[in-house]
């Protein structure tokens, strides 16, 4: 009986991970094309962290510091980035988001937001409210992730209990 209760936990577990995976893969398809992926991803790490030094983002984003500084490089002349001097030691140069690309990654999230919104309302109520009860449980998903690649990086964790106010981004609320 465990066995099979391990086997169909599995089994639901991959499920699961196949379901969400093929929903990733219809935002990135449906997703604006205006910069990459690592772009957006950047973008979106420093909404939730607040800003960064370069080679963090490197190590969070999962490319080479000098990848980074082009990609920053890139985000800075579109107006979306900045590089600006860390308050705590003036040696150190911070990645932040300007107030533009504030503006683009939460009207990008909206957009996709959107879009998911329109495929749901063509569901059944039961499954539309099945879906809103797993919502906590897709959110906790994101927040594990980020951790994950915080401690990865040897950073303070962005959520949960050891995560700091700077890093939950509520000092750098707009």
């Amino acid at each position: 009986m465990a066995e099979r209760d391990a086997v169909s936990s599995t089994d639901s577990r991959n499920a699961i991970g196949e379901a969400l995976y093929g929903l990733v893969t219809l935002a990135v398809k449906n997703g604006p094309r205006e910069i990459s992926l690592t772009a957006a991803s950047t973008l979106s790490t420093l909404d939730r962290t607040g800003a960064r030094r370069l080679t963090d983002l490197a190590v969070i984003e999962g490319v080479t510091q000098p990848s980074m500084s082009v990609l920053v490089t890139g985000l800075e002349q579109a107006g979306l980035a900045e590089r600006r001097p860390d308050p705590a030691d003036k040696r150190v140069v911070l990645v932040a988001l300007t107030p533009e690309g504030y503006d683009y990654i939460r009207a990008r999230r909206r957009a996709g937001a959107a879009t998911f919104a329109d495929l749901i309302d063509k569901l059944p109520g039961d499954e539309a409210e099945a879906l809103a009860a797993a919502v906590p449980a897709m959110n906790r998903l994101r927040e594990i992730d980020s951790d994950r690649r915080a401690a990865a990086a040897g950073l303070t964790p962005v959520t949960g209990p050891n995560a700091t106010p700077a890093a939950t981004g509520e000092d750098a609320a707009r």
